[in-house]
């Protein structure tokens, strides 16, 4: 069996969607630490431009060598569009704001995505918006805001960094709608390695023209983010992302971006001993009670 058909195979292989959601959310949400982590040791641009050219690589040569490429030039040509959206630009700008805020707070703002992806898939994919979606992403806002809120009075993030990571959520907003507007066909592990080698090609010149080579502190810390990065990140996390977009439509596989900040911070109070309450623990509760009644299946007309 071929690289390019197992992959895409493996979630129902498993036979149960909740494995990969849960899967992308531990994945996309350890990002943000794993980013933090990077950016303390690295210049984000190049950073970013070694992930995204590393993990490219790594999808498309492991494609040609078995002889598996089985994806169009229109579809590649998509593809390398929404990787400059979805990687170059989304994380390009958020990685640059995670300079100056806490994971966290970016992770709140991040998280903001299903509002703002509900509101165009309803205007623009025809998804429809009931008053139970409405009320489900209204209640994942209040969640993810109670959870974070009491952060920004005690931390130190700048007013610079918060206007890189709501650009940064602006790219991941026209990546998720673009994704269901040119709906590319093939196969999603060949078109995530194009993605990252277009966002590769575009960061690196960027990379070296304003970052300083000199100013990376190579340290396993920035070993093992980067390892994560790469592997857990460009290429799981972003296959998965687009498998549940498919799957699940836009608006419904964005709402699980609501379970981002308390995973995030979890992971953040964990690894790199960033501030928590138990209060913020209660914010999961709307966030939950929002998630299921923006997923529930509609109930069959009588």
């Amino acid at each position: 069996m071929s690289l390019a058909t197992s992959l895409p195979a493996a979630p129902s292989r498993f036979n149960t969607l909740p494995l990969a959601i849960g899967l992308f959310c531990l994945l996309w949400s350890y990002a943000f630490v794993a980013g933090k982590i990077g950016v303390t040791h690295c210049p984000p641009l190049i950073l970013l431009a070694a992930r995204f050219s590393l993990a490219g690589i790594l999808i498309i040569g492991a494609t040609l060598i078995r002889g598996d490429w089985s994806l169009s030039w229109r579809d590649a040509a998509i593809f390398a569009v929404l990787g400059i959206a979805n990687n170059a630009l989304y994380l390009g700008l958020g990685y640059t704001g995670l300079q100056s805020v806490s994971a966290g707070l970016g992770g709140l703002i991040v998280s903001a995505n299903p509002v703002f992806t509900a509101a165009l898939a309803a205007l623009l994919l025809g998804e429809g918006m009931t008053w139970r979606k409405a009320s489900g992403l209204l209640l994942g806002v209040i969640g993810v805001t109670a959870i974070v809120w009491h952060r920004l009075a005690v931390g130190t993030d700048s007013i610079h960094g918060i206007l890189f990571t709501l650009a940064s959520l602006a790219s991941i907003v026209a990546g998720t709608i673009l994704f269901k507007l040119l709906a590319p066909k093939g196969s999603l592990w060949i078109g995530n390695g194009v993605q990252n080698l277009a966002a590769g090609i575009v960061l690196t010149p960027v990379a070296l023209t304003f970052a300083d080579i000199g100013a990376i502190d190579v340290t396993p810390s920035l070993i093992g983010a980067f390892a994560f990065l790469v592997l857990g990140g460009s290429i799981l996390a972003y296959w998965l992302w687009f498998h549940l977009l498919k799957v699940c439509g836009a608006t419904a596989a964005s709402a699980y971006h609501f379970l981002m900040p308390p995973l995030g911070m979890l992971f953040a109070y964990i690894v790199l001993g960033e501030h928590v309450e138990a209060r913020d623990l209660f914010g999961i509760i709307p966030v939950a009670l929002g998630i299921y009644l923006v997923t529930r299946p509609a109930k069959p007309a009588s």
